[in-house]
């Protein structure tokens, strides 16, 4: 007798996982608009569990289901999941950050663009029928020196794209050592902080790093800066970003995330937030951008083709035999 090994998904996704699973022998279900309530009376019956962020998978309801093998996050942040919890009952935590890794560097390259060239502000100068020139002059990103923090995906493909610009590049990633290369040189946080003209933050979310860019990181700077975050909202706090702003530490900031979201990234009223969002909305020298990153059309795929290879290297088909 053959039993399919069962994987529901919670979340809309591109169909090429489904497809693929499906061809692999797996009975995929769609669960995209069930119930949190509603999925916690049947989730013991899953091998595995298809996910963005619609709801959060904490003990309580995965301790409902003790022989779930894979839970695959369409994405990179975990932050809904509670990974310890699963790893320890057997349950593998898939990410894809090798799916969205392109978009987010040439996503980061643009803002930075943006930021240094006045590229957003001329614009609705223009629109609004103002000619300004002399005060909008860039500043050219050659000869500058940038601090990339964290080096895996999303910080060496940013490192891989800024080759072009004449830039020196400085890499900091406390989980990792000897992976310096000629496209960056590997160095501790201080040689960040004493270099850098410009900082971009790649970080995941992790307790150790919420508010990791905060009022005395940017003190430990030698030079102003600039500051982009593609990573998390929450590893950068806003309110000390903005006092650097008013002071001129900070030169400008290109943000596509912020520590207002909810977690699934999707939801945000930007006349509603506290005033630190308030004055970020209206500095000429901030760009932001509704934590679009990692979402290029491409990304989408990326995301479930990246996913599908690895259970299938990790479980192999969906079909089991049993005799």
């Amino acid at each position: 007798m053959n039993t399919p090994r069962k994987v529901a998904f919670l979340d809309q996704a591109h169909p090429f996982l489904f497809q693929r699973l499906t061809e692999l022998g797996y009975a995929c279900e769609h669960h995209e608009k069930t119930p949190q309530e509603e999925f916690a009376g049947i989730i013991d019956q899953f091998f595995g569990i298809s996910i963005r962020s619609r709801f959060r998978l904490e003990k309580d309801l995965l301790a409902k289901a003790p022989h779930l093998a894979f839970i695959a996050r369409h994405g990179v942040g975990v932050e809904h999941i509670d990974v310890e919890f699963a790893e320890n009952q057997g349950t593998v935590v898939l990410t894809s950050p090798e799916g969205s890794k392109d978009t987010v560097a040439e996503h980061a390259i643009g803002m930075l663009l943006m930021l240094m060239s006045k590229l957003g502000l001329a614009d609705r100068q223009i629109r609004e029928g103002k000619w300004i020139r002399a005060a909008n002059r860039a500043i050219e990103l050659k000869g500058k020196t940038v601090g990339i923090i964290g080096y895996g995906n999303m910080g060496s493909a940013l490192a891989q794209r800024l080759q072009g610009f004449g830039v020196k590049t400085l890499a900091y990633d406390k989980f990792k050592t000897g992976f310096g290369n000629p496209l960056a040189e590997e160095v501790p946080l201080e040689r960040i902080w004493a270099e850098a003209d410009i900082i971009s933050l790649h970080i995941p979310y992790l307790p150790e790093n919420h508010y990791f860019l905060n009022d005395a990181f940017l003190q430990n700077c030698q030079k102003p800066v600039y500051v982009l975050n593609t990573a998390r909202g929450t590893v950068l706090n806003t309110a000390d970003l903005v006092k650097n702003l008013q002071s001129g530490k900070v030169l400008g900031a290109a943000l596509d995330v912020f520590e207002y979201e909810e977690h699934s990234f999707e939801n945000l009223d930007p006349l509603t937030l506290p005033e630190p969002f308030q004055y970020l909305r209206q500095a000429d020298n901030v760009v932001l951008t509704p934590h679009l990153g990692g979402s290029s059309l491409e990304a989408v795929e990326g995301h479930s083709r990246v996913l599908a290879q690895k259970i299938e290297d990790l479980f192999g088909r969906g079909i089991l035999s049993e005799l």
